[in-house]
């Protein structure tokens, strides 16, 4: 009865055993290497680095993918650990030698995260390898024996990863990105339906429109675990945040056309044809990444996008309203069909194709991805380089922990203490990005010890024969990343104090203090994090975030303007275009961090996803905009001008408005409100009945749409109330 109760509880905790198989994988690894060197082989070196080897990749990590991909990902950390392991066994001779050590690795290892979700997964084994390593005794003869018990631990991981009790695969981001890419080409084929004039149920456009919403929206980061997050420097990686998007402004785009369609679309309409072509691709396009059938190609969307181009014509005589709706709907379409281009593209690049550079949307997708050719090395410096300023969450984080490891290394160095790596355990057990957070975690730490410590003396203090020891170590592993998991860190701290027990009871002559010194060092190394995260960086990435996000915004209003200038004459946006680029990296990695701190009442009054979501559409409309309409095509129309400046200005507004308010802690709330393409058309009217225009009403006619877009994506920021905002 007790079991099967047991057993239920397990099963509603931990529904899919995931954390029940890992945590019997790692038993088995962990108790075969340890064993097989403590008393199989007489090594007690090997069996201690062959035990927390496996500990540190088995229990410290958090790795995406299927059970194949996972233990690629440890075979490839592999040299890495080695690496580490002997650095630190040549610098364990001197203390400020290691310290010295400790601060260079703890930056480097904990910056490497900037790389991507594999990289972050791996931070806190790979410090424990240098940690272990560089604490007396300084023995260099036991290298050879150090790194065998670690590759033995690891290679066995990897194997039981695939055989034994593999983990569900979990949904990966492709495969959101397929189901959202399938739901648009549905609402894509009702918009021709309607645009054809042989669809008019409104119930069943917006039903399409709802469906394809909460698809797309799925694609939210903070949809997925960390280590399921496409945010690596990969050309993959970057190609699949492409795909979502262009998917993104997809959506809005069809929104849009399909809001300000008229009731009765006048017949033969270039746009019906071009949205079927569109329907079609992006339908061609989540079989591209589902891997089903032929890539995506663009010969007919090109082909179509080229009849609608002759297709477009400016009224001959005086402009009607209906030759106003028409103009939005062509250049609306269009607009949306250059964005699925960019969505095709991007589906190809993300599976390692490549796309002709003669096609005009590849410049619209390269100016903000990067081109796919470019060498992997490229793309992650890159990615590193857009960190390397005190800005960045990222490289805060890193220096704090550096920092923090380097000072507990010197403290467990001085003080007489015995296991004084366990100092430095703490430190990275307590330490978080920020002081709210570290303060949290130090109460379950402290309790969670002193739990296990209280346990272990009592046992020390009646039990004194090793066999004890010997049988209880893998039950105790299985309680520890079992039920240490599910039931929280003060009983996960009480059951790795326990394991941590048997296994030295095991090494060397044990008693009550075993205990006291993993009590002392615990209580050592929490005070050493609690100084960190009081005294460096201690707001953490709440502070940040509001500042990266409000330079992001400036940056992408700045862009924008720039960008209708040079329609109109002026140079090209490049060097707007850069800074909003970097802007988004700091921006988007505050916003990774954020998620795994506490709530912020006042951060927390900011759709955070939404305002992101706005400046991400403009980054990538403005290319695919510039490659439609190069710069100076519309430098003969001073008329059209002063108009396009002053809408611009506005929109521009809107963004530093709202970073503004972001900046002084408020909800942001702009001051503008979404236009419509045959409004701000109105506006032209007298230019267009004066002049007869021919393409250039095409390219003042996309810009406006650009225009009107953008303004529609700042306004709906101000239109989120409290209770919808999204959960953090």
């Amino acid at each position: 009865m007790l079991g099967s109760g047991l057993l239920a509880w397990v099963r509603h905790r931990d529904p899919r055993y995931v954390v029940l198989r890992r945590a019997a994988r790692l038993t088995l690894v962990a108790s075969a290497v340890f064993y097989g060197g403590r008393y199989g082989l007489g090594n007690p070196t090997l069996a201690t680095y062959g035990l927390f080897g496996a500990i540190a990749m088995g229990a410290f990590t958090q790795l995406p993918g299927a059970a194949r991909e996972r233990a690629r990902i440890l075979l490839t950390a592999l040299p890495v650990a080695w690496v580490l392991i002997s650095l630190g066994t040549a610098l364990a001779g001197n203390l400020w030698a290691a310290a010295g050590g400790m601060l260079v690795v703890g930056f480097a290892v904990a910056f490497a995260g900037a790389g991507g979700p594999r990289l972050v997964g791996l931070i806190s084994a790979l410090q424990l390898f240098y940690i272990l390593a560089s604490f007396p005794p300084y023995q260099p003869s036991t290298l050879p024996q150090r790194l065998i018990g670690v590759t033995v631990a690891v290679l066995l991981l990897a194997v039981a990863e695939m055989l034994l009790w593999p983990d569900p695969t979990p949904v990966s981001y492709p495969r959101r990105l397929v189901s959202a890419a399938d739901r648009l080409a549905v609402l894509l084929d009702v918009a021709a339906d309607v645009l054809a004039g042989t669809e008019d149920g409104r119930r069943e456009r917006l039903t399409r429109q709802e469906q394809a919403a909460e698809a797309v929206a799925r694609l939210r980061l903070a949809e997925f675990p960390p280590a399921e997050r496409p945010t690596s420097a990969a050309a993959r990686d970057r190609a699949l945040r492409a795909c979502e998007a262009a998917l993104q402004g997809v959506l809005v785009k069809v929104t849009r056309i399909l809001a300000e369609a008229p009731p009765q679309p006048p017949p033969g309409l270039a746009a019906a044809r071009l949205f079927r072509a569109c329907a079609d691709t992006t339908r061609a396009t989540g079989r591209t990444l589902r891997h089903d059938g032929p890539p995506v190609a663009l010969d007919e969307l090109d082909a179509a996008i080229d009849a609608s181009e002759r297709a477009f014509t400016a009224p001959t005589g005086p402009v009607t309203q209906a030759d106003l709706s028409r103009l939005c709907l062509d250049a609306g379409a269009l607009s949306l069909a250059n964005q699925v281009s960019v969505l095709a593209i991007s589906a190809r690049a993300a599976v390692g194709l490549t796309t002709a550079d003669t096609n005009p949307a590849v410049a619209g997708y390269t100016s903000v991805v990067g081109d796919v050719r470019q060498p992997r090395w490229r793309l992650y410096w890159r990615q590193f380089g857009a960190h390397l300023t005190i800005r960045s969450a990222l490289f805060q984080s890193a220096l704090r922990l550096a920092v923090a490891l380097a000072a507990a290394r010197v403290v467990a160095g001085v003080l007489p203490l015995q296991h004084g790596f366990w100092v430095l355990l703490a430190t990275l057990t307590v330490l978080r990005t920020s002081a709210m957070d570290t303060r949290t975690a130090l109460k379950p730490a402290v309790l969670g010890t002193i739990g296990g410590a209280v346990a272990s003396g009592v046992l020390m203090l009646f039990v004194n024969r090793s066999i004890v020891y010997v049988v209880a170590l893998p039950v105790t592993m299985v309680l520890a990343f079992t039920f240490g998991k599910l039931l929280g860190p003060s009983w996960a701290q009480a059951l790795f104090t326990l394991l941590l027990t048997f296994v030295f009871a095991q090494l060397m002559p044990a008693g009550v203090q075993l205990a006291e010194a993993r009590l002392v060092n615990v209580l050592l190394g929490a005070a050493v994090g609690i100084l960190a995260g009081v005294l460096v960086w201690p707001r953490g990435a709440r502070h940040d975030l509001r500042e990266n996000t409000a330079g992001y915004l400036r940056a992408v209003g700045d862009l924008i303007e720039q960008t209708v200038a040079a329609t109109l004459g002026g140079p090209r946006p490049d060097d707007a275009l850069q800074r909003a680029r970097r802007a988004v990296a700091l921006a988007d990695a505050s916003y990774a961090q954020y998620h795994g701190e506490r709530h912020d009442p006042p951060a927390g009054q900011v759709d955070w996803q939404a305002v992101l979501s706005a400046g991400h559409h403009a980054l990538h409309a403005v290319p695919v905009t510039l490659f439609r309409n190069q710069p100076g095509r519309l430098a003969g129309w001073p008329e059209a001008a002063a108009q396009l400046r002053e809408t611009a200005g506005r929109v521009r507004s809107a963004y530093d408005e709202v970073a503004d308010q972001i900046s002084r802690g408020e909800a942001p709330h702009p001051m503008v409100s979404a236009t419509r393409c045959v409004d701000e058309l109105n506006r032209s009217r007298p230019l267009l009945d004066e002049r007869n225009a021919g393409q250039q009403v095409r390219y003042l006619v996309e810009v406006n749409f650009l225009l009107a877009n953008l303004a529609d994506h700042i306004a709906r920021i101000g239109r989120i109330g409290p209770s919808q905002r999204p959960s953090r």
